[in-house]
């Protein structure tokens, strides 16, 4: 069962973390799935597959929240060039979104499986 307590943890600290990730080029959005993936795993605990599970929801859906975040954003942005061009544009980043969706589950995941197991 999924304890979305943990998952909602895990998902502000991915998105705080992936803020300051975008001053602070060390940390990165890379860092902030690994941060977030660990804080829900931690939380979940019960093992690595317990822990994995948890890291990734808070992954995807951070992922798809910014997804759909930066879609509506290059959508609106693109109507400057006409409703073709706001299609486009929004389009366009939500299948960018989707590889970034992606790639903050995977690492949210392992970092997750990390966390369970540190909380043995």
């Amino acid at each position: 069962m999924t304890d979305w307590r943990a998952v909602g943890v895990g998902f502000v600290v991915l998105l705080v973390v992936g803020a300051v990730g975008l001053s602070v080029p060390i940390l990165g959005q890379i860092g902030a799935g690994l941060i977030g993936g660990f804080a829900a795993g931690y939380l979940a605990g019960g093992g690595l597959g317990r822990g994995a599970w948890h890291g990734l929801v808070a992954g995807s859906i951070s992922g798809i929240a910014l997804t759909i975040f930066v879609a509506l954003l290059g959508g609106l942005l693109g109507f400057a060039g006409g409703p073709l061009g706001g299609l486009v544009a929004g389009g366009g980043i939500l299948v960018v979104g989707a590889v970034i969706t992606l790639l903050f589950a995977i690492d949210s995941a392992l970092a997750g499986a990390v966390g369970a197991w540190v909380k043995g």
